[in-house]
């Protein structure tokens, strides 16, 4: 017992060394990490994680309804994406058809008050804030350089030439691994580290700007800081969320406030992490979908939303919005980790929302996984 007893104690002083050096090293993100995922039962950041965060809240005023649509749920979806949404542990499959919703079902507990982590939609909902912050004059324009706002890339012999556009399409040139699986990858240090401005400031940029296409969350997080800056100089907003609530959540009347995921410095992960129910996603892509136009206000220029859904660089993707290149009915996405979408089909004036715990295990959602659910939307709404 006693030998045992030693064994125990020397394991003990082991862990807490180790944990020690972690923090002592700047790696104590790896640590909240693991408490986060592995010892919560999860492999990965997950859908309702915004208790674990320090929150920024988006606050709404006055709510309305989307209005519901006189066919409201007369029909179903088939049993075969019944069954994968379940199996999935999806938490919401809606269908907004001509401003109305026309299908809407909820799974594994959820209901339509529900917040959920938006992941990478957030990426989209950010870019539009940019447009709005161009059009106040705020921000320039797409071809502002970087080091306007962040000067910390100025004697970056690549990084200096990068412009606000290249950090929204993707082409940068910012040097980044997007991996979510593994703790010890950078795209696990930006969710949980305490300072993701200085994570991402004191890294560097690796390729010419607009040389190549490389998804990348920290070149939102870039640009949310660069927004942020932009913003705090002239006292338009204190934070991001702020301004979000003022320009979008207040005016679209959303039906709740939401929450932003910040770091320890109260820095909002502007690639990732709002948290909002499924018909709030839905009014962003029907505000998509009217051209940036909400009750006969413009919120977002229209041109701007134009350039959003516009390629660039690559023929699937725009300024932080997903485009399908060879489908038909041709469509455009906010996308996030573990299968969180706002799909827009305009020929058929269509806004789809999907919503859960876990993606479909296409390797190409894409081509695959979003023309489905498309499909199914076509057929519930069909007359």
């Amino acid at each position: 017992m006693k030998i045992i007893k030693n064994i125990s104690i020397g394991l003990l002083v082991l862990i807490l060394l180790g944990v020690a050096l972690l923090y002592a090293t700047g790696n104590g993100f790896i640590i909240t990490s693991v408490q986060r995922t592995y010892l919560a039962g999860e492999v990965t950041a997950n859908i309702n994680d915004h208790t674990q965060f320090k929150t920024n809240v988006i606050a709404t005023s006055t709510p309305q309804a989307i209005p519901t649509h006189e066919r409201y749920n007369s029909k179903q979806i088939s049993p075969g994406l019944k069954k994968e949404l379940e199996e999935l542990r999806a938490a919401s499959f809606l269908v907004v058809k001509d401003g109305k919703v026309i299908f809407e079902n909820y799974y594994s507990g959820y209901d339509n008050r529900s917040k959920t982590n938006s992941f990478s939609m957030a990426k989209t909902v950010t870019t539009m804030l940019l447009g709005i912050a161009i059009d106040e004059g705020y921000v320039r324009d797409l071809d502002q350089p970087i080091v306007d706002f962040l000067p910390e890339f100025k004697d970056d012999p690549i990084g200096k030439t990068a412009t606000v556009r290249q950090l929204s399409l993707m082409n940068s040139g910012y040097e980044w691994d997007e991996q979510y699986y593994t703790p010890f990858s950078p795209t696990v240090q930006l969710y949980y580290g305490d300072d993701v401005a200085d994570f991402t400031l004191d890294r560097h940029f690796s390729a010419e700007p607009g040389s190549f296409w490389e998804y990348s969350s920290a070149s939102t997080e870039l640009l949310g800081i660069f927004l942020l800056r932009a913003l705090q100089k002239p006292g338009a907003a204190m934070t991001l969320s702020e301004y979000l609530s003022e320009k979008l959540w207040k005016p679209m009347a959303m039906n709740d406030d939401a929450l932003w995921h910040t770091d320890d410095q109260g820095m909002e992960l502007t690639y990732c992490c709002l948290s909002t129910n499924a018909r709030n996603y839905a009014k962003l892509g029907l505000l998509m979908m009217n051209k940036g136009r909400w009750n006969n206000q413009q919120l977002i220029p229209e041109n701007f939303i134009a350039e959003m859904i516009k390629p660039e660089g690559t023929s699937y993707y725009g300024l932080s919005t997903w485009l399908s290149d060879t489908q038909s009915p041709a469509f455009y996405a906010f996308s996030g980790h573990l299968g969180q979408f706002i799909i827009n089909v305009p020929e058929h004036n269509m806004v789809v929302v999907r919503l859960g715990e876990r993606a479909h295990p296409s390797d190409n959602s894409l081509h695959d996984v979003l023309p489905m659910l498309i499909d199914e939307a076509l057929r519930v709404s069909a007359e």
